[in-house]
């Protein structure tokens, strides 16, 4: 079953041309997802007494029109299929006469907190969600391919103000960090992410980019050169 929430894009969440920005709708969808957890009994508390959390795997997130500041906007989300470890989630963003503005798929992965563990999902964990329908939309794959030539970037250490109740770097964070790394006219309407490993505060990271005319890929590295997140942008 859908669950939804309203809002008015409030001006802190835009950017320099009044316009929701693409970390105001991801922030938008993870807290959608958060209240909905709550609301079915599943919450972040409930499963930290349980050791368990979600931890998001892959974005796939287009936006269609960036609402400007002001706007009333409606944002759902309905997860559609539970397998294994894995759950997988839509989310849209509408206007209140139901125009819909961004959508999203996501997959996470169902983790034992004291291990970083995989765990295998019981009805305890999925009963409480009743199913929704699957989106319609162009689904892409997981998986990000890296281009071969990718260019190192100037590395940077992980800030307190990067860290989520999880205590490592917020998933939007690694968009964000990816983000800067865009040229000034470059438009987003579609962007993956695939999550490879948390940072933690005071972890470096080694950014690597690819630059072509309609597509930016960043890869977030540690000093190991193992990812902690791949960003692709078209």
């Amino acid at each position: 079953m859908n669950y939804s929430f309203n809002s008015r894009v409030r001006y802190s969440e835009t950017g320099e041309n009044g316009k929701l920005t693409l970390p105001g709708v991801l922030n938008y969808f993870q807290d959608c997802c958060t209240f909905h957890a709550e609301s079915v009994g599943l919450g972040g508390d409930v499963l930290k007494a349980r050791d368990r959390a979600w931890f998001l795997s892959s974005w796939q997130v287009i936006v269609d029109e960036y609402p400007a500041m002001g706007t009333e906007i409606r944002i759902t989300t309905a997860p559609y299929d539970f397998k294994g470890f894995m759950g997988m989630r839509n989310f849209t963003i509408e206007t209140m006469d139901g125009k819909k503005l961004a959508w999203a798929n996501s997959n996470w992965t169902h983790l034992a907190i004291s291990t970083g563990i995989p765990v295998r999902l019981t009805p305890a964990d999925t009963d409480n969600y009743i199913l929704g329908e699957k989106l319609e939309m162009a689904y892409a794959p997981r998986k990000i391919k890296l281009p071969d030539d990718m260019t190192s970037q100037e590395s940077f250490t992980v800030q307190k103000h990067h860290l989520d109740t999880n205590h490592h770097v917020n998933n939007c964070q690694y968009i964000c960090m990816a983000e800067d790394f865009l040229p000034e006219d470059f438009k987003v309407y579609q962007m993956r992410a695939e999550y490879k490993k948390a940072a933690l505060l005071g972890d470096m990271v080694v950014p690597y980019i690819h630059i072509e005319e309609k597509k930016c890929t960043v890869l977030l590295c540690d000093e190991a050169q193992k990812p902690y997140a791949v960003v692709e942008f078209q």
